[in-house]
């Protein structure tokens, strides 16, 4: 079946939680005001969001998946994966400095994205078909932040508000996956003086399996992921909490690193290009 079809309230909801990234002034939990809603119905308004910020020019250049790991999933309370979408506007470079005044409450996590070569589509795509796909393994650092009032977050909640994804900073390396068990693979996150480990079995396993995941649960809204897309299979370890003066960086043991920083306030960041960051290279949809 396709995506869900957004009624008035998928549509308010969509205005309110995109109004709030831009105001940086959260709104209250969604499962709070409408407890009815499911798992469809954030859906839904994520597809709204997703519309809004492609009538203002942004381009869909790939996917997020989120709780990917027990460690996320203990963080947030949340029992399964979701995904939600990234578009150009959302990629930094690596090294980015980051305005504080641009975010409400942001969390970094560092994970492995892979970037798509061919298409791939059905409900019975495997690990297997995801690294046959896979053209190369980029390290990046995600930065979460919540729409929704001081994190109080369900999954209802997180999907709706794009899988709390905020920007990604994307490393320099891209290295083909032939000859790497990315499930052995160690990463070391650092943020400031808070230092977090693990290797890539932490993600479903592999996180391939994350991927194989993402696109079986695409299949039945009769999508799928498309050649040059770049997909966050979710966070190695917990997400730490962002503050202004922060230094972030993830290092992988043969895939590279990827690093950023947070002013200490918005006069001493760096100018971002227009829009929200650098421009990928994606394609519109």
């Amino acid at each position: 079946m396709p995506f869900p079809h957004a009624n008035s309230s998928h549509r308010k909801l969509a205005v309110q939680l995109r109004t709030a990234a831009r105001r940086r002034t959260p709104i209250a939990p969604i499962t709070a005001s409408h407890p009815a809603f499911t798992v469809h119905d954030a859906y839904a308004v994520q597809r709204e969001i997703l519309a809004l910020e492609s009538a203002d020019g942004a381009v869909v250049v790939g996917h997020k998946i989120g709780a990917t790991s027990k460690a996320i999933q203990q963080m947030f309370g949340i029992d399964s994966p979701d995904f939600g979408f990234l578009t150009d506007r959302m990629l930094l470079p690596d090294g980015a400095r980051l305005d504080p005044d641009r975010f409400i409450a942001p969390k970094v996590e560092g994970e492995i994205a892979l970037r798509i070569a061919e298409d791939l589509a059905g409900d019975r795509v495997t690990a297997r078909d995801v690294l046959a796909a896979t053209a190369a393994y980029v390290p990046v650092l995600e930065i979460l932040d919540s729409r929704i009032e001081d994190w109080r977050i369900g999954l209802v909640d997180t999907v709706a508000d794009n899988a709390s994804s905020a920007a990604v900073v994307v490393g320099p390396d891209a290295v083909p996956p032939a000859g790497t068990d990315l499930a052995a693979e160690p990463m070391v996150l650092t943020v400031g003086a808070r230092r977090l480990t693990a290797t890539g079995s932490a993600v479903m396993g592999h996180p391939a399996r994350a991927v194989a995941c993402l696109v079986r649960t695409l299949a039945g809204y009769g999508a799928g992921l498309k050649a040059g897309d770049l997909v966050l299979a979710g966070a190695w370890t917990a997400a730490v909490d962002l503050r202004p003066g922060d230094h972030a960086r993830v290092a992988f043991g043969a895939l590279g690193s990827a690093a950023l920083s947070v002013a200490e306030s918005a006069a001493d960041s760096v100018a971002e290009p227009a829009g929200m960051a650098m421009s990928g290279t994606g394609r519109a949809r």
